[in-house]
């Protein structure tokens, strides 16, 4: 007999009215503007207002990866399958790199200095099938979400493990977090643990609540 306690699930810790709200904002419409800024014109994308700060937002769960436990499986169709501790993560040729970020909740942040790994590091090693053509994330809190390859091998996409020159922390999705920034930032998921290169598409966790499948932010793909 097993006395440990069974863990709750994903949808059992998170917060339910955070959740509804969001589909209700899916369902609404809330924060689209209708004038979207399909030739990038401007810096900041439409419906969006830039912030100094960098707001934390989750599923009201924020795993304790401890960094001797954290492990990264690259799976999937791909000639070479990959399991790295962060000792490996941390022995790959480490790039920096500069980009803004976009929330779907309204907020933009310029100018982030990131250090980690190039999903073209990954894509190198791995080396996907021609036949992967999407991407999905899974993460330590069961998150999920997904992108086209395409997306996934734009040379600005990393795995980051620092922000602004420190370790990044828990809160934001330490140890290592996915960077996409050209998406809008659900795309970018934190405590990341597995990435998985399929034929088919998978929508993930907000994706199947009413999110767009893509999450341009100057297309306004804030919602299906």
């Amino acid at each position: 007999m097993n006395d440990t306690p069974e863990k709750p699930g994903l949808i059992g810790q998170i917060k339910d009215k955070l959740i509804h709200s969001k589909e209700e904002w899916a369902r609404e419409g809330r924060l689209l503007t209708g004038m979207p800024d399909l030739a990038h014109r401007n810096r900041l994308p439409p419906g969006q207002k830039e912030v100094k700060n960098w707001p934390v937002l989750d599923l009201g769960v924020q795993p304790d990866v401890k960094p001797e436990n954290w492990r990264l499986q690259i799976a999937g169709l791909v000639e070479n399958r990959i399991v790295w501790t962060l000792a490996d993560f941390h022995a790959q040729p480490q790039e920096d790199f500069l980009s803004d970020i976009h929330c779907v909740t309204q907020w933009s942040r310029y100018d982030n200095h990131w250090k980690g790994v190039s999903a073209r590091r990954i894509l190198e090693l791995a080396k996907p099938k021609p036949e992967a053509r999407h991407v999905i994330f899974h993460s330590y809190d069961g998150y999920t979400t997904n992108v086209k390859r395409d997306v996934f091998e734009v040379p600005d996409v990393l795995l980051a493990h620092s922000w602004e020159g420190a370790p990044i922390s828990r809160e934001h999705g330490g140890p290592v977090r996915v960077i996409i920034p050209q998406w809008y930032f659900w795309k970018s998921p934190k405590w990341v643990t597995r990435i998985e290169f399929r034929a088919e598409d998978e929508p993930g966790f907000w994706e199947i609540r009413g999110y767009h499948n893509e999450g341009d932010p100057w297309k306004e793909d804030r919602y299906s």
